[in-house]
């Protein structure tokens, strides 16, 4: 138990995680009371498509100008700023719906500002776990932190279930709000507790390496299209890399719409608001039970365990459209919560592994671009599609899509032979195979 959490050791690593729960606790909150503000002011799947997607959109459209950012400058100023920034932009939802006001060309302005702003810290919120703890606890850092996400969650869903039920959905998001400046406010010691990665070896033609990853040679970055060519170059000469990002940007698209769009229409009319909160709460729990195995499992093919998890994602979107039980709803979602956990801590260790630490950000910025586009696509579509075949069939179709998008990652032979070093292993660089 003392070496699965050996990065709690560490501080940057707990402010991080610190800054970071607290943050999920608010987020958990947030998709249940968005969605249900929506619901109450036109009653239209379309409609709550149009908000989550015009935020989903935004948010891919800046992701990479968030790596560059990341990879540019010190990466918890970009998080302290942004936090800041999404708590005004969920405070002002948060009191138009409390006071009536809310309109949809509202609500879709708000959360397009605030996909922004989640834009530009996601890559380095990202990246900079890996600087707080050593490279052999990272597996370990990364299950650890995202066990603390997930709690964070189990905790908030139900809750939140509970407050919209029982008042107003804008206090939901009031709540977000909050947490978004606290976490804010924890992300700031990050400064000087963040560790310096080790030094390059000496045949690297890459300038030296700053305290939180990037260049401290500026010249070597002219501009900004140069870094986008550098971390392009990265990501498409790694074919495990760009395969598993077009699969996930089909299973994005047919999770967001199916669960975030159709799933609160589908409780509306069958087990209630409250009980769809228990649901999310007990996927939560599945990812909880995941970071747990996550953080034990030694396998030699982390990347392989971790795609063919994502099968189990398929069940609730396929009980939500063919037997929408509550008990088996939480049974399907526990299934996928321990399903994306596995693939979770799987992607980021792996891509920690065989990423240069100073393109990191740049990396994570193509591939949340990549799995992410086709999310405002999934999430404005499901309405419209569920109006002309049905809430039922949409739903059992986004169920089968799920299930292909994982075929597509296992289609590449290295997604299946992609070497992970385990820790008792001696240091050296793990060989991989690129396209």
């Amino acid at each position: 138990m003392g070496s699965n959490f050996a990065p709690l050791r560490h501080a940057p690593f707990r402010f991080l995680l610190a800054g970071r729960t607290v943050n999920a606790l608010g987020n958990s909150f947030a998709p249940i009371a968005l969605a249900f503000a929506v619901l109450d002011l036109t009653g239209s799947a379309t409609d709550l498509g149009l908000v989550v997607g015009a935020r989903t959109l935004v948010n891919v459209a800046f992701l990479l100008f968030g790596g560059v950012l990341a990879d540019r400058m010190p990466k918890h100023l970009l998080m302290v700023g942004a936090s800041l920034a999404a708590a005004l932009t969920q405070g002002a939802v948060a009191a138009l719906v409390l006071t009536g006001n809310a309109t949809i060309p509202l609500l879709i302005v708000l959360g397009a500002m605030n996909g922004m702003v989640g834009a530009l810290a996601l890559p380095a919120s990202s990246s900079i776990l890996p600087l707080t703890v050593p490279a052999e606890i990272r597996q370990q850092a990364n299950a650890v932190n995202r066990l603390g996400l997930n709690s964070a969650a189990i905790l908030g869903a139900p809750l939140a279930g509970v407050v919209v039920a029982a008042t107003n959905p804008g206090w939901g998001i009031a709540v977000d709000a909050v947490t978004f400046a606290l976490s804010g406010l924890l992300f700031i010691p990050l400064r000087s507790l963040v560790a310096t990665p080790a030094p390059a070896p000496a045949a690297s033609t890459e300038p030296p390496v700053g305290s939180e990853g990037v260049p401290a040679v500026e010249p070597a970055r002219p501009n900004v299209f140069a870094d986008l060519r550098t971390g392009w170059s990265e990501f498409r000469s790694r074919q495990w890399l760009w395969v598993v990002v077009a699969g996930a940007a089909l299973g994005n698209a047919v999770w967001s719409g199916g669960l975030f769009v159709l799933g609160p229409v589908v409780a509306d009319d069958t087990i209630g608001r409250r009980a769809w909160g228990i649901v999310l709460a007990a996927q939560t729990a599945g990812m909880i039970v995941g970071a747990l195995i996550a953080m034990r499992l030694r396998v030699r093919r982390l990347l392989l365990f971790g795609s063919v998890a994502c099968f189990g994602m398929a069940v609730p979107l396929l009980l939500l459209g063919a037997y929408p039980n509550f008990w088996a709803l939480i049974a399907g979602a526990a299934i996928a919560g321990l399903s994306v956990e596995q693939f979770g801590v799987a992607w980021e260790t792996t891509m920690q592994e065989h990423i240069p630490p100073d393109k990191l950000a740049r990396v994570y910025s193509y591939d949340m671009v990549g799995s992410f586009v086709a999310m405002p696509i999934g999430e404005l579509a499901a309405g419209p599609i569920a109006h002309v075949f049905g809430v039922e069939t949409t739903l059992v179709g986004a169920g089968v899509l799920m299930a292909v998008s994982v075929a597509v990652m296992l289609i590449s032979r290295d997604v299946r032979t992609l070497p992970h070093k385990l820790p008792e292993e001696p240091a050296g660089v793990v060989k991989e195979s690129v396209a």
